[in-house]
């Protein structure tokens, strides 16, 4: 297996999270060593769509060293004729090693595709964005559209509640949160 070292993190806040220990792998692209202390979202998903990719599971490793290959300032270890599509590049390798099923992959590796505005994306790399965002698209757009209107929904009720119950939680033990505007 070309990473070696288990993942152990602790949560420092409600996004970030921080390994307890290095994170190696091993590949045709180099060696890279993820420190300990280095902090990651893990799998940057959108609210959105956790529900067909949480933001951990089988690609957790990989999804930790893309943060680690993309993060700015750039890393002691990283080549300095790394980019952003490269990084990407070792994301989806780095995922077929870890038997991530394909389709998933695929639209993972989409997806950070866009996320890094396509730079350094060549012909041939472009095409094969194209072929997965399309059908992509046309599959997560209901569910987006459902779940979008179910968070705003969902937001309006707990700001309701929130008003109501403001007022009387002085007598109570129970606190009563102020709601977050948009969704985490």
């Amino acid at each position: 297996m070309p990473f070696t070292g288990e993942v152990s993190i602790t949560q420092v806040d409600d996004q970030r999270w921080e390994l307890d220990s290095p994170l190696r792998h091993a590949s045709e692209s180099g060696t890279f060593t993820v420190p300990k202390g280095f902090k990651t979202d893990l799998a940057s998903v959108p609210r959105h769509f956790v529900w067909l990719f949480p933001t951990y599971g089988r690609y957790t490793k990989a999804a930790i060293l893309h943060d680690y290959l993309v993060k700015k300032p750039p890393p002691e270890d990283r080549p300095p004729d790394m980019n952003r599509s490269k990084a990407d590049h070792i994301f989806r390798c780095a995922m077929l090693e870890l038997g991530v099923p394909f389709v998933r992959r695929w639209m993972m590796w989409s997806a950070v595709r866009t996320q890094g505005l396509l730079r350094n994306t060549g012909p041939a790399e472009f095409a094969s964005w194209l072929i997965v965002l399309v059908p992509s698209v046309a599959f997560l757009i209901v569910p987006f559209l459902v779940l979008s209107l179910w968070l705003i929904l969902f937001k309006i009720i707990e700001s309701i509640f929130w008003v109501v119950l403001k007022p009387i939680s002085g007598f109570t033990k129970e606190r009563v949160n102020r709601p977050t505007v948009l969704p985490q």
